[in-house]
């Protein structure tokens, strides 16, 4: 498989998206910025909740972003690593709750529907 095209976020590539959608990319800018503004959680909280998130939604450039914004905001590598493992355990706990459908649909019948 061949690994995906990330492209550089180079000034002209921002400035073309920009000129695509001004009012919506300063809404989406404006918006990023109120969520990250501490608050009732602190920087470093809000950080590695993105890291967890960045993880589950599987976003390279989430995950590179918000590490390096978590560290500079004095998260340790072992809390970001938590946050990473508390993403992965909501990940699986999805399916393994879910299977409760199945044995739902198991206990229903005898046999397999016709």
């Amino acid at each position: 498989m061949s690994e995906m095209h990330r492209p550089n976020p180079t000034k002209n590539l921002v400035e073309r998206r920009h000129a695509l959608a001004p009012k919506t990319e300063d809404a989406f800018r404006a918006f990023s910025k109120t969520v990250f503004t501490e608050g009732a959680l602190d920087a470093r909280s809000k950080q590695l909740i993105a890291v967890a998130v960045a993880h589950v939604t599987q976003c390279p450039w989430c995950i590179e972003s918000h590490v390096k914004a978590a560290r500079r905001a004095g998260a340790s590598d072992e809390q970001v690593m938590e946050a990473i493992w508390v993403a992965a355990e909501m990940r699986a706990g999805a399916s393994w709750t879910h299977a409760l459908k199945a044995v739902e649909m198991i206990g229903d019948t005898d046999k397999p529907d016709s």
